[in-house]
């Protein structure tokens, strides 16, 4: 064989192999971590949204649940390590952005900022003649110990109980350790039905509003995966298959919190990082184009 088809035949051999890495770069397992039961409702949107952005983005993946449910801050801290979780979805804070790589498109759309709150039944009106934060002050709202609404609500001055388990703040309302429980309007009416077991009802008069975002996080050496998920969101917001995710799974519940009927309290968000993209207005809903 002359050499120069040796040559060839060797260069087109490195180009192969060269190929098959790239190829084989590009395949993901994607482990996401959970603190509900896999079946619940409100794992729909953003494994739907991972697994698009995964595909727009061209990659090969595995999008799976980790096996067992846990809290937050544990999940965030196997993800840190690199122990067995290599995404999650997370209000961002400054500690969360300073231990964990950010994908800075919030998912929410900056919704999980607008909270309105469950009471007792026998309460209903509890909050409602509330007119601004300084009567808000008078009463005790219930919040997870490691959730960052703790920190916020608490740096607005606002009395705060918390509870080491989600579950545990539906029987403490209930019991009366408390007078309301914020829940995110992305949230809150998924988990109404949980809540009418317990006598607890959606009170319908006040909306808390802080500014935040819900973003996909990654370990901070994970770039591979981040450029992946990063390029993917932002090809889907391009096309729209993002906004019509978001509003098949969010247009009803947004109509139905009523946020420009509400008496609206403004907080501080003490923990949102300088990196928060809020002059980025296609990033966030505009509520002022919302029906009245």
């Amino acid at each position: 064989m002359p050499i120069w088809l040796k040559r060839l035949h060797a260069s087109l051999a490195c180009l192969l192999l060269l190929t098959a890495g790239s190829v084989q770069a590009a395949k993901f397992s994607v482990v996401y971590s959970r603190e509900i039961p896999e079946a619940d409702s409100r794992l729909e949107y953003p494994v739907r949204l991972l697994e698009l952005a995964l595909k727009k983005s061209g990659s090969d993946y595995d999008v799976r649940a980790y096996p067992r449910p846990m809290p937050q801050g544990a999940a965030l801290n196997r993800l840190a390590s690199g122990t067995g979780i290599n995404v999650v979805w997370s209000m961002t804070s400054k500690d969360r952005e300073d231990q964990l790589l950010p994908l800075r498109i919030p998912i929410d759309k900056g919704l999980f900022g607008y909270r309105i709150a469950f009471v007792r039944e026998q309460h209903k009106g509890i909050i409602s003649g509330v007119k601004g934060l300084e009567d808000l002050r008078a009463f005790s709202a219930g919040q997870g110990h490691d959730w960052p609404d703790t920190d916020i609500l608490q740096g607005n001055g606002l009395r705060v109980t918390t509870s080491t388990t989600y579950e545990g703040l539906f029987a403490m309302l209930q019991a009366g350790r408390f007078d309301y429980f914020p829940r995110s309007i992305l949230e809150i009416w998924d988990e109404a039905a949980q809540a009418r077991n317990q006598q607890l009802v959606v009170e319908d008069k006040v909306l808390l509003h802080y500014p935040t975002a819900i973003y996909f996080f990654v370990n901070k050496k994970d770039t591979v995966l981040a450029k992946a998920i990063e390029t993917g969101l932002h090809k889907a917001m391009a096309d729209g298959s993002f906004d019509a995710l978001f509003y098949e799974r969010f247009g009803g519940i947004i109509k139905r919190a009523n946020l420009r009927g509400r008496v609206a309290i403004a907080l501080n968000n003490p923990l949102l990082p300088a990196a928060t993209p809020l002059s980025r207005k296609a990033l966030w809903l505009d509520l002022a184009a919302l029906p009245k």
